[in-house]
């Protein structure tokens, strides 16, 4: 069977061909351990921040029970189409236990589940590792926030006038995507506005505002998918096709930051011809900013793109961090330098995230620490750590991210052995030893001359 995309779904006869398809081909999904969910609700930012931009986060609660005459369970599964994988940035879980003040969030690890092969209309599958089974007959509940990018799809892809409305639709499905039997869902999407184009009516369907409810349904079979597709007016918005930051870590100073952007608007290309200046080189002139600082610098950068326009050739902006603010030493005697990855726009996307972190001269056995939740597991592109050298012998550290959005704003950590004799290499360090010395040969010099000419007058 042909795996449905974004395109064949948004057809009304193929989505109700798969959605007889996945009723009768759920008898063939393995079963997981006798689960079903009792109660399923779908909450759907199309965007977030100032509610623009082409990211998806969609929330989910999901009130899980374990049949009492199975085994205990050990996972949850989680089903996301294909082109739902690869633009998934980010998938994280927490189970709750408890209720109101005296409830207790326990995150959960995530991986993509050995049974995916085995469920029909090709839909993936990852696992939600419960660090406590879940016995016969018990329920629990999970939250569960995974990110999608390049979530919206312009309409018309192009535009004659820079005065024409901006619409976009999105397309999900109006019933969950799971490999179980749900008893009861609703689904919410909240849209940056009241402008509404059109919305798919399935049955009971309401609308209050900018948000749109689909449900509530009872009773929906494993596999089910309802065809739903909002169109909406939106304002433009930037993407970072590819964004490469170096740091330069050197022995004493200040640590050197160079970000290098590819830009493009990601919403209806205008199809008049016209100008635009180059971007050009952004560099300020004080070696330190603050945090504030930085923020309004790239807010100036990323604010208001035109429609259709690429930024070409990159532009480069850079700062400078007091080193003492970011180099640590651990217990072990090694040293860390403690960064943030990705960029301080939540609605941004960043399509090629590299970052590589140079090390001190003689520095030896670097180890990258990231702290994004499964990173390895959630994307089509892992996070990877690769080591190379400059060309004075610098070691380097390369954190490589594709699909980064918000979420990814988080620390990370680089570890590594120093050797204090290479601070010699620093130049104002190698004249700071050399004046030393000259000091004290000096000095030394006016001593034994003192000396001898005392020796001499006796």
């Amino acid at each position: 069977m042909t795996l449905p995309t974004r395109r064949t779904l948004a057809n009304p006869v193929v989505a109700l061909l798969l959605l007889l398809l996945s009723a009768v081909s759920s008898s063939s999904l393995p079963p997981e351990d006798g689960i079903r969910i009792i109660s399923a609700e779908k909450q759907l930012n199309c965007v977030q921040i100032h509610l623009t931009g082409p990211i998806a986060r969609v929330i989910l609660t999901l009130e899980v029970e374990n049949a009492a005459a199975a085994t205990d369970a050990s996972r949850v599964l989680l089903a996301f189409w294909p082109w739902e994988v690869e633009h998934l940035a980010i998938v994280r879980a927490t189970r709750v236990e408890g209720k109101h003040r005296k409830k207790a969030h326990e995150p959960l690890r995530v991986e993509p589940s050995d049974l995916t092969a085995a469920t029909p209309n090709g839909a993936c599958l990852f696992s939600a590792l419960l660090s406590t089974h879940l016995k016969p007959g018990e329920a629990t509940t999970l939250e569960v926030l995974y990110v999608l990018t390049h979530a919206v799809d312009p309409y018309p892809a192009a535009i004659v006038g820079r005065s024409e409305s901006q619409l976009v639709y999105y397309h999900d499905s109006a019933v969950l995507l799971t490999p179980y039997h749900v008893l009861e869902q609703a689904t919410y999407i909240k849209l940056p506005s009241n402008r509404i184009e059109s919305i798919t009516m399935v049955d009971p369907t309401s609308r209050a505002g900018a948000e749109i409810k689909y449900g509530t349904y009872y009773n929906q079979m494993p596999i089910t998918y309802l065809r739903i597709s909002v169109c909406y007016e939106v304002g433009p918005f930037a993407v970072v096709e590819k964004l490469e930051r170096k740091v330069d870590i050197p022995c004493q100073g200040h640590i050197k930051v160079t970000d290098q952007y590819k830009m493009r608007h990601d919403v209806a290309w205008y199809k008049r011809i016209f100008s635009r200046p180059e971007c050009p080189r952004i560099w300020p002139l004080a070696n330190t900013l603050s945090s504030s600082i930085k923020d309004r610098l790239y807010f100036t950068l990323l604010q208001g793109p035109r429609y259709g326009w690429h930024c070409t050739p990159s532009f480069t902006a850079g700062y400078g961090l007091p080193l003492e603010d970011f180099l640590f030493e651990s217990v072990d005697g090694r040293r860390y330098i403690n960064l943030t990855f990705g960029i301080p726009q939540l609605d941004t996307v960043v399509d090629d995230f590299a970052t590589t972190v140079i090390l001190p001269e003689g520095s030896k056995n670097p180890q990258a620490i990231v702290h994004f939740p499964n990173p390895q597991a959630i994307v089509h592109f892992p996070t990877k750590t690769s080591y190379s050298y400059h060309d004075a012998g610098r070691a380097k550290v390369v954190i490589k991210k594709k699909n980064v959005v918000g979420e990814h704003n988080v620390p990370f950590q680089v570890y590594y052995e120093s050797n204090p004799t290479f601070m010699l290499a620093d130049p104002s360090t190698l004249w700071a030893v050399i004046i030393v010395v000259v000091c004290v040969a000096y000095s030394l010099f006016q001593a034994f001359s003192t000396q001898a000419g005392n020796q001499d007058t006796i």
